[in-house]
């Protein structure tokens, strides 16, 4: 079959360049079903990213979502989708999709729920050891690297080759910095709960992606 299109920041991309020549870079995010959790992860990224860097400089950054039991087709969960509206968030026109080859050969980066579902990853081969980790697995990590070690942000091209050097960085220490507890890495399922429960899911998720956002684009969140 045909590699499966992004849903980047800016559209349709390709795997390295989009049409006007910049440079990309892919972000996986991986959960069970993809209607819950990976995307709100997905938008909640796509969201940060512009709004922190703006539509033009983020166009690079393509951010996607699949699940390794994917509902192909289906819409996220209703409760996940009001807690994307809840943050900002453009919950709308999300199309669930299972995890293919496709999708990880083309990811530079990614980020999973849970450690079953980084194990998933690893398992379909293609090099993605390296460049697979739990969302906050991830994020421990990027939170130990000295940003001024990474390229700056503002030069050209310089969001793209940031977050390839802050994956190579993340990975360097993975043996190093390990999590307190096999429950620290997990971000759990809100699969038929209530919205209480998604909205403390959603949470989790936006707490652990804030300083990933900000290692990859060089800009905190607004105070």
């Amino acid at each position: 079959m045909t590699a499966p299109e992004g849903r980047g920041i800016a559209g349709r991309h390709g795997r390295d360049t989009i049409d006007s020549g910049v440079d990309t870079f892919r972000i996986l995010h991986v959960s069970t079903g993809n209607v819950c959790r990976s995307p709100i992860t997905e938008r909640l990224t796509r969201h940060a990213l512009a709004d922190r860097l703006g539509r033009d400089r983020a166009r690079g950054l393509i951010v996607e979502s699949a699940g390794t039991w994917g509902h192909e087709g289906a819409p996220m969960e209703a409760h996940a989708a009001t807690v994307l509206s809840d943050f900002g968030a453009d919950p709308d026109g999300f199309i669930g999709r299972e995890l293919l080859d496709e999708h990880v050969i083309r990811a530079d980066l990614v980020l999973t729920a849970t450690r079953d579902h980084r194990a998933q990853v690893i398992s379909m081969g293609h090099s993605a050891g390296l460049r697979t980790f739990t969302l906050k697995e991830f994020t421990r990590l990027v939170r130990a690297i000295d940003p001024a070690t990474l390229p700056d942000p503002a030069e050209a091209g310089g969001v793209v080759e940031r977050a390839r050097a802050l994956v190579q960085a993340a990975a360097a220490l993975r043996g190093w910095l390990l999590a307190p507890s096999e429950e620290a890495d997990e971000v759990h399922d809100p699969y038929g709960a209530p919205i209480t429960y998604f909205r403390s899911i959603g949470d989790e998720i936006h707490q652990a992606l804030d300083p990933v956002v900000t290692a990859l684009t060089g800009v905190p969140a607004p105070a």
